[in-house]
């Protein structure tokens, strides 16, 4: 196959996958791992920043969020500048569980381009910045958001 969307969302398929065996304990997608992680970066942030920060639809976030928040791993209070939105943060049992599974995400990520060099993991990474930076005001649907 040399059709690069086809390659994209095969690798994508390959990465969950891998993401699932490694962190299965942890019983988190890699979705919800980068809203974790991005929290972590942030300390509060709420759902739309999160949603431009990790390319999702906000509605895509929220849902995520909400699952996050049922298991006591991130708290959404309403912001005090915004009634609109929700400010997020990590809770301490979130801070635990990220820092918890942080090698075998990390694990998951290396086994995804394990059988490169590493000159061509380094390449593939930055050519895929490059594709990804070409494209950086496209929606996450292709569709204009409401």
């Amino acid at each position: 196959m040399e059709r690069p969307g086809f390659l994209a969302r095969r690798i994508h398929q390959i990465h969950v996958s891998l993401f699932a065996e490694f962190c299965a304990e942890f019983r988190v997608t890699p979705l919800q791992y980068s809203l974790l992680s991005e929290l972590s970066l942030r300390c509060v942030a709420d759902q739309s920043t999160l949603a431009r920060a990790v390319s999702l639809d906000r509605t895509t976030t929220t849902g995520a969020l909400k699952r996050l928040e049922a298991r006591g791993l991130v708290q959404r209070v309403t912001s005090t500048s915004d009634r609109r939105a929700q400010a997020c943060r990590l809770t301490p049992e979130g801070e635990t569980l990220l820092a918890a599974m942080e090698r075998s995400a990390r694990r998951a990520h290396e086994a995804t381009v394990e059988n490169l060099s590493k000159t061509d993991q380094a390449k593939l990474i930055a050519l895929l910045k490059r594709v990804v930076a070409s494209h950086e005001g496209r929606q996450t649907t292709g569709l204009p958001e409401a």
